[in-house]
């Protein structure tokens, strides 16, 4: 629409800057905005397409939440601590660059949980991020504030990061689309793109949208050592799936799934054989506890590791969920070894690679529980999940698999809605590296399930 003209980049800009205004003080996934400076660079935009001035960059002139957390020089960089309430970053990060680089328009900076520590939006810094669709809801996390923003309308696109689901968690609780990209194909900075769980990628509210952003996001970058050469490009239009085999597990084995979601679930796979694929119910075999104990060793050594140092360093102003992840992590992976992660996630990736023998794509739930409530921290406290209680919330979500797994790519797509109005979804997972299967297959879910709608703010 921009290059026929049909529409400029500054009225979505403003359209895009009255929805926030209108919104956002019910949802708040916005925590920094730059709307008076993001529409002097539409108007630059617009001369863009109009040829006065460089060529249209491909993104050129679209909104974009940024998620708080990734710095970018000369805006704040928070993190939703109180520990950094005044930091401004002095220089973009080489994502944050690549970001910038494809032309879009930061209009405002996303909210994330501190430290992007948990699987719920909300700091004592910025507050509660309340779910557009059932306000007594969480958005999820930790890129929560980027999957709000997008249901609620107050974006285009928005940028995540996932070390344990927080792109897939929130585009589920929010009925967005995002991708966990296989690990090294979308440069991150030191020294977490060593993080093998670590990944950053795109959300959007379309399986289009979110290809056109990841097309813009990948490739090798001399910042990060492990970017993948040479540059993986998605194509823009994707083959249908009639005649691809597809395996459905609802549980991986033995995960806890609320009825709800596993209903969404074999919905969605139903459409899926409506659009000419086979589909079979499969059992995975992931037991819950081996690959929790390989992510909890895992977060251990690393992540959590850095997480409970700023909650020893500050224990009076860190948020009460912030100790509970290290504690996790700790309890069950504390006495474990690098090797011992190491062997168990080979076992467990075995099993996975023998299904991909037979199918070209695994479907299975985002998320078991069809919702967190907004405002708790599950600091000392489990939730029921399935008929089951679950002491931590992490072991609600089923997202974490695929760190473990983190050469598979996972697209996130929303299945449907849970009977309290909050969004459930499906992880499509391809094998190792090929990333246009899951497109082909969340573009047919689309097409066989429209999603695109607003909720009632």
């Amino acid at each position: 629409m921009f290059r026929a003209k049909t529409l400029s980049p500054v009225e979505l800009m403003e359209a895009v800057v009255a929805q926030a205004e209108a919104v956002e003080p019910k949802v708040n996934a916005l925590c920094h905005r730059f709307f008076d400076a993001a529409v002097e660079q539409a108007r630059a935009a617009e001369l863009r397409y109009m040829g006065r001035g460089e060529t249209p960059r491909p993104l050129e002139g679209i909104p974009t939440a940024f998620k708080e957390e990734e710095p970018i020089a000369g805006q704040p960089w928070t993190q939703g601590s109180l520990i950094y309430k005044d930091l401004v970053a002095t220089e973009s990060s080489c994502f944050a660059q690549r970001v910038l680089d494809s032309g879009v328009i930061v209009h405002a900076r996303s909210t994330a949980p501190e430290f992007s520590c948990a699987a719920f939006t909300q700091s004592r810094l910025w507050g509660i991020t309340r779910n557009p669709w059932n306000p007594d809801y969480a958005v999820g996390g930790s890129s929560g504030g980027s999957g709000a923003s997008l249901a609620s309308g107050t974006t285009t696109l928005a940028t995540g990061s996932d070390i344990a689901g927080s792109i897939r968690i929130p585009s589920s609780f929010n009925g967005v689309v995002g991708f966990k990209p296989p690990y090294g194909r979308v440069p991150q900075m030191p020294p977490y793109n060593l993080d093998t769980y670590c990944h950053c990628g795109p959300m959007a509210r379309t399986v289009a949208d979110c290809l056109l952003f990841e097309n813009a996001l990948a490739g090798p970058h001399a910042g990060d050592v492990v970017s993948i050469r040479p540059k993986y490009e998605l194509p823009e239009r994707l083959d249908g799936i009639r005649g691809m085999r597809i395996a459905v597990s609802t549980n991986l084995g033995d995960w806890p799934v609320d009825e709800e979601v596993v209903r969404n679930t074999l919905g969605m796979a139903a459409a899926l054989r409506e659009q000419g694929a086979v589909v079979d119910e499969v059992d995975l075999h992931l037991p819950q506890a081996e690959i929790m104990r390989a992510a909890a060793i895992h977060f251990h050594i690393g992540f959590a590791a850095d997480v409970a140092k700023y909650c020893e360093e500050h224990p009076d102003l860190v948020t009460s969920y912030a100790p509970e992840f290290p504690r996790w992590a700790a309890e069950f992976g504390g006495d474990g070894t690098l090797t011992e992660k190491l062997e168990l996630e080979g076992r467990l990736y075995l099993r996975l690679s023998k299904v991909f023998d037979s199918y070209d794509a695994v479907i299975c739930p985002t998320c078991g529980t069809r919702g967190f409530k907004a405002g708790d921290d599950y600091a000392g406290h489990g939730l029921e999940v399935g008929g089951r209680t679950v002491d931590f919330y992490l072991e609600a979500l089923l997202t974490p698999v695929f760190n473990v797994f983190s050469r598979c790519p996972v697209l996130a797509v929303p299945s449907g809605f849970a009977d309290n109005g909050v969004p459930t979804g499906i992880q499509i997972v391809g094998r190792t590296y090929d990333d246009v299967t899951p497109f082909c297959v969340g573009a047919a879910c689309e097409q066989a399930r429209p999603w695109l709608g607003h909720p009632e703010i």
